[in-house]
């Protein structure tokens, strides 16, 4: 979700000079928002892995490796 897109679902309330207080918004729009730092945090862990030469494995292999190790998938 783009800056321009958040702000477009975003309510402002104002004092009675006009400034901005706070801000409003639905419980959707707040789940949505708590998500974008596990997303910045692995396109980050992706970049660094990239940066180091680990190549991407398709998610059949590494569904089989993970089940291997115990975790479900």
């Amino acid at each position: 979700m783009s800056i321009t897109e958040l702000l477009q679902k975003v309510q402002f309330l104002v004092d009675a000079g006009g400034n901005k207080k706070a801000v409003v918004f639905d419980y959707v729009l707040w789940e949505e928002l708590l998500t974008l730092p596990e997303d910045l945090e692995d396109a980050e862990e992706i970049h660094c892995l990239r940066e180091a030469g680990e190549e991407a494995i398709p998610w059949e292999q590494a569904k089989v490796e993970l089940r291997s190790e115990g975790i479900d998938v």
